[in-house]
């Protein structure tokens, strides 16, 4: 095998981390739906846990993506 194979293979490899963060986000918007849904009062006292929860997610999609694109053209 070829390094320019073995490239795009681990760059392939590392972008499964952003399939991690597609199911945590469904997986945490689902529950938050699901939570005000059952008491729309305290769904308002949720709200900053969950962007915050959105905004961790969203950094190790992230992070994957910058792996990927180090293995790639680094």
């Amino acid at each position: 095998m070829d390094a320019a194979s073995a490239k795009y293979i681990g760059a392939g490899l590392a972008m499964l981390g952003m399939i991690g963060a597609g199911i945590g986000l469904g997986n945490l918007f689902g529950s938050y739906l699901a939570a005000a849904i059952r008491n729309p009062s305290a769904a308002a006292g949720e709200r900053p846990m969950l962007f915050l929860g959105m905004a961790l997610t969203e950094a190790l999609g992230i992070f994957a993506l910058v792996i990927a694109f180090l293995i790639l053209f680094a």
